[in-house]
């Protein structure tokens, strides 16, 4: 059954959320709309990869400039190099595309229809379009990069300028413009970057409306309090405290943002972790120290901060909570770290963890649960779901993958009685097939109760014990019954009629969900829309 979620509150909300960091914006005073180009970022971060498959966080939003109503809200393949409005007609070019890092610059134009949505991607044959601009209501002028860089040194600083010419640019349908017309000599080509325009466009356009532009982006985690408050970690943000009013009690910045929220078992505190990634500064690379802390719920004081010398996942269960190093060095025998014990003290060996194979939160477990593999040569084959005792040894509860013939990545998991229900993929040397993402329910000797096949990998889950709550990075939140996998109900996650997908996702206390969303956004829902 498929159904519009209803959304009780919205916390982190504001202008021109829906495109995340923008790279350029234009407005059209005809038609009193403003169109923007952004990114929302991969869906992946240091301590998990596998949700980043047939993911694109590139947008264009077309707003009205009277209210800031996103109109509409177009997914690209491609980062948006350039904006232009039609003279006349409802329609919006729109030249997209990257060099893919080897050989080829890909990308293509659209053609988005303001008056219905309609999206049409005009050329071909994939070229990044560096440039559109209207020269007529016939004739559109672009500027395309060379198809690849073989040979040609100075590739990624040249343009191919030609003019095509339509009667009736809305009435140009999929892959009309061949190669033909596109055939032009190479000529240098400034391609500056309007990133810095487009941040003061959207502040001075916010101020009529009486708001406030700045941008947030990815809620990697949400968690729910006994007294209804919503704790979030997201891009520059360590954590932050949201009351129920919809205000913001408190915020902890940080240089790249918090991944995870464990609550402590004291309570009154939370465990989170930020992501460290190497930066540039003049000629060398540099990773700032690791920063794992723990904040005071009520006030939103760092309480301690752990250092661990390296980069870390937090895992818990029951009342205790240990890191899991990401060193990346596969040689190395890594162990874990027992910050909950007189110490640290190091704990048994684990292995190299790789972001794609062993990513394996699980939520509401009664003991610590990693992915552990076997062959310490080759630590991504044969993994088993391996639990942490009481005495700090590892005990091995069942194979990953339940398919012999089958290479499953992990994902986000959640414990249920003696069983785990934990989502992933199947590794494919072609990418991941329809149908390669799925949700299962195993007991703990790994016998199968039930699974759910899909084509987009989870991004969270989580359960009320009744249904378990799977979000993809479609968009797609689906409600599963926890007893036979059955689907419930499932629905296309949107915030005041535009697209958002989810990244992380928690049932409160209360009963309620929380779903953090990829464009900085905190959503509360009922359990059912």
């Amino acid at each position: 059954m498929t159904l519009v979620p209803m959304v009780r509150h919205v916390f982190g909300d504001g202008p021109f959320a829906e495109i995340g960091e923008p790279a350029l914006a234009v407005v059209d005073e005809r038609s009193r709309t403003v169109a923007v180009g952004g990114d929302l970022g991969h869906v992946q971060w240091s301590g998990s990869g596998t949700a980043d498959s047939r993911w694109t966080g590139h947008r264009i939003g077309v707003y009205e400039q009277d209210g800031l109503r996103c109109r509409h809200l177009v997914r690209s393949w491609y980062p948006v190099r350039s904006l232009a409005f039609h003279p006349v007609l409802p329609l919006l070019a729109v030249g997209t595309g990257r060099y893919d890092g080897g050989y080829s610059f890909e990308g293509e134009l659209l053609l988005i229809h303001l008056d219905s949505g309609d999206v049409v991607s005009a050329l071909q044959y994939p070229r990044e379009v560096i440039s559109v601009e209207w020269r007529s209501g016939t004739a559109l002028h672009l500027v395309l990069a060379p198809c690849d860089d073989w040979e040609n040194p100075q590739a990624h600083k040249q343009g191919h300028a030609v003019v095509v010419a339509r009667p009736d640019w809305g009435a140009v349908e999929q892959g009309a413009i061949g190669a033909e017309e596109l055939a032009a000599p190479a000529e240098p080509v400034d391609q500056p970057d309007h990133s810095a325009d487009a941040r003061r466009i959207l502040t001075d356009l916010a101020v009529p409306a009486g708001r406030q532009w700045s941008v947030r982006r990815r809620v990697w985690a949400v968690e729910g309090t006994e007294d209804g408050r919503v704790l979030a970690a997201l891009d520059g943000i360590l954590a932050e405290s949201w009351l129920p009013s919809g205000d913001l009690q408190w915020a902890v910045e940080d240089e790249e943002g918090g991944r995870q929220l464990l609550l402590a078992s004291d309570g009154t505190s939370v465990w989170t972790n930020a992501e460290r990634r190497s930066r540039r500064k003049g000629r060398r690379w540099e990773t700032s120290a690791p920063r794992v802390a723990r904040i005071a719920v009520d006030t939103g004081q760092v309480l301690e901060t752990l250092s661990p010398g390296v980069f870390t996942v937090l895992v818990a269960g029951g009342q205790r909570t240990i890191l899991r190093p990401l060193d990346g060095r596969r040689k190395n025998p890594e162990r874990l770290l027992m910050f909950d014990l007189d110490g640290p003290v190091n704990g048994p060996e684990v292995g190299h963890f790789d972001l794609f194979n062993h990513s394996f939160a699980v939520r509401r477990a009664s003991r610590p649960c990693i992915l552990v593999g076997t062959d310490p040569d080759e630590p991504h084959r044969d993994k088993w779901v391996t639990a942490l005792g009481s005495d700090g040894t590892l005990r091995r509860l069942f194979p990953h993958s339940w398919v012999p013939a089958e290479h499953h990545f992990g994902g986000p998991a959640v414990e249920i009685g003696q069983s785990l229900v934990h989502a992933g993929t199947v590794h494919h040397g072609h990418g991941l097939q329809p149908g390669g993402a799925y949700t299962v329910r195993r007991s703990l000797n790994g016998a199968v109760q039930w699974q759910h096949r899909t084509d987009h990998p989870a991004t969270a889950l989580d359960t009320d014990g009744d249904t378990v709550y799977v979000a993809d990075n479609s968009g797609a939140l689906t409600a599963l019954d926890a007893t036979d996998g059955s689907v419930r109900w499932n629905t296309a996650l949107e915030v005041e009629g535009a697209p958002t997908t989810a990244l992380s996702l928690a049932v409160t206390p209360q009963g309620h969900l929380l779903i953090g969303t990829v464009d900085g956004r905190i959503l509360e829902c009922p359990p059912r829309p």
